[in-house]
């Protein structure tokens, strides 16, 4: 075994390889480089040529050879790592160096899914079950070159097929629960991709990691997308839609587009924009991050930009200043999503696509037309959400420039928007809720707390059962939560299995990732310790009767006041006692 491995490793000229991946410039006997897996401004990754090894002698503090490189990178095994510098020498591994288990049972679910997508793939191309799937793509004007280069299919509405299919090919039942390609209820197992457009999701090798499927059918009460679970091989914080095809023109282009969802990838790619990629979440988590920031220093985000759009590009602002990325917007004049402005207008898409603005800009405007009056109450409000975003601003320059910005902005000196900025800084680092209840109000954390509340309840029909008549989504004044809580009302009313995590899976890209972190929400704060649910469910309910009214009032509509009366016979009848001794049941 060992000297196969020599054989490969000297095969390869460790710089040369690396070179592939990073800009090395000489020093001394050396290279050095910025180091490809931490954020850093002056370069500590190092090459030696001579010994065939590198070491990061910064925060990383990690080194090796030629293998344990592409293993870090890329993200591989040992064993799938020496199997792709094998392949790029041409050398023909023996039985006896590739005995991995772990490598196996990664290998066996990448086979497992091809296996899989072929299906797919077959099915919506070569059978009467495809033609309305193939239809729906043709009018949305994908057509079959597209399909075949993203290798999309269908998933009929047959609960077996797929297993069928696959038990022949001499896989196990469990193989196939391992793969996340079926559902296991009540000793029986199921297929968890039925009556869906199917996307293939790959790494960057372009292995096929998991699956995305779309309903067909919107009439059917069912989650629109459902994707693969968390498996061997599929983590959706680390994967990246499209990755595989995009890499190059990344590099090429020294810039990535980040979109939200399959269609807004495969559109804007079927008119000649190939540096694209799409999130697997709400918004890029620090892993896709660290992916991207070995192809590109630009990150252009083309999300949505209502206002969960906003909600996710704000989430993800932090993270990416980890990295220190230049990230501009995009604001689309011809549609509200890539899929949509490509299609309508390409032109006018790609003149878009060239105009995209820098990302605090993006966020200053949006914040100055929340408050139009010039009034000095005003202005305080618009240079409290201003001091938010320069706090996670680390570039000093970058800083500096909006600092005086927003001086400007709000008619006042460079020194006041500074002090601030140092008031309003947080002195503890704290765990992700803990550093933002300091930020959020009242009324957030207690719809935050709910949802944390009836996610972790052992009876969650039950609990639903009750909940309804009072609380509805129309309750939650964030957008995002209204619809989480309304997708899992429908969910939990719908499926027997009550399996939570088929419940994350079943939601849009833009709130699993919300509803994940919300699910410990409850159990990692104490402002609610001496309160119970009924008091919770209670003044929620309160709080958005009031709001109600005061929203309708302020209008001076008339037309509102056969509503601001219900609302105001809601609220003289609330009772906290009924409440709970409805809640006492459960």
């Amino acid at each position: 075994m060992e000297n196969q491995i020599e054989e490969i490793k000297q095969k390869i000229d460790i710089v040369e390889f690396i070179g592939q991946y990073v800009e090395l410039k000489r020093s001394g006997r050396n290279f050095k480089a910025l180091c490809p897996f931490h954020s850093e401004k002056s370069p500590s990754f190092v090459v030696s040529p001579d010994r065939q090894i590198w070491h990061c002698f910064g925060s990383c503090g990690v080194g090796g050879d030629v293998i344990a490189f592409i293993m870090k990178f890329d993200n591989l095994s040992f064993i799938e790592a020496l199997r792709e510098l094998a392949d790029r020498v041409g050398i023909k591994l023996r039985d006896s160096v590739v005995d991995d288990e772990v490598g196996k049972n990664r290998e066996k679910i990448y086979a497992i899914n091809h296996l899989a997508s072929r299906y797919y793939s077959y099915i919506l191309q070569n059978t009467e079950f495809g033609l309305k799937a193939l239809a729906y793509l043709e009018n949305r004007g994908i057509n079959i070159k597209i399909i075949e280069k993203f290798e999309l299919g269908y998933a009929p509405s047959s609960w077996d097929s797929l297993i069928h299919f696959l038990l022949k090919k001499k896989y196990t039942k469990q193989d196939l629960i391992d793969a996340g390609l079926v559902v296991a209820s009540s000793g029986r197992i199921y297929d968890r991709f039925r009556n869906r457009i199917v996307f293939p999701i790959k790494n960057i090798k372009g292995n096929v990691i998991g699956f995305s499927g779309r309903l067909l059918d919107g009439k059917e009460k069912m989650a629109k997308y459902i994707n693969t679970p968390e498996t061997k091989v599929y983590h959706k914080r680390e994967s990246l839609y499209g990755i595989h095809l995009a890499r190059d023109a990344i590099r090429r282009e020294n810039n990535v587009y980040v979109v939200e969802g399959e269609f807004d990838l495969i559109s804007p790619y079927a008119i000649g924009i190939e540096n694209v990629v799409a999130i697997k979440g709400s918004s890029l988590t620090y892993e896709q991050l660290g992916v991207l920031k070995r192809y590109t220093e630009r990150i252009t985000l083309a999300l949505d930009t209502d206002e969960a759009g906003i909600e996710a590009i704000k989430r993800g602002t932090r993270e990416a200043e980890s990295y220190d990325f230049d990230i501009r917007v995009v604001q689309f004049t011809s549609g509200k999503d890539p899929d949509e402005a490509s299609r309508s207008d390409f032109l006018a898409f790609k003149h878009d696509l060239k105009s995209a603005i820098p990302l605090y800009d993006f966020l200053f405007e949006i914040t100055k037309k929340k408050y139009p009056d010039d009034t000095p109450f005003e202005k305080k409000k618009m240079g409290d959400e201003y001091v938010q975003y320069l706090k996670q601003i680390k570039n000093p320059i970058v800083k500096a420039h909006y600092v005086k910005k927003i001086a400007a902005a709000l008619d006042i000196s460079v020194l006041t928007v500074e002090r601030l900025v140092a008031r309003s800084k947080i002195r503890k680092k704290q765990s992700f809720i803990k550093k933002h209840k300091q930020l959020e109000s009242r009324l957030d954390m207690i719809q935050k707390y709910f949802l944390s509340y009836i996610f972790q309840h052992k009876s969650r029909s039950k609990l639903i059962s009750v909940l309804i008549p009072i609380i509805t989504a129309e309750d939650f004044s964030i957008p995002s939560l209204q619809k989480i809580l309304k997708n899992f009302y429908e969910f939990f009313q719908s499926d027997s299995t009550q399996d939570f995590n088929a419940f994350i899976s079943s939601l849009p890209h833009e709130l699993a990732e919300v509803a994940d972190e919300l699910y410990l929400f409850a159990s990692g704060i104490d402002e609610f310790e001496k309160e119970t649910i009924w008091d919770i469910v209670y003044e929620l309910k309160q709080q958005s009767l009031r709001t109600k009214i005061a929203d309708l009032s302020r209008s001076g509509e008339k037309d509102n006041e056969e509503k601001i009366k219900r609302y105001h016979d809601a609220l003289r009848k609330l009772d906290k006692k009924e409440i709970e001794k409805m809640l006492r049941t459960v």
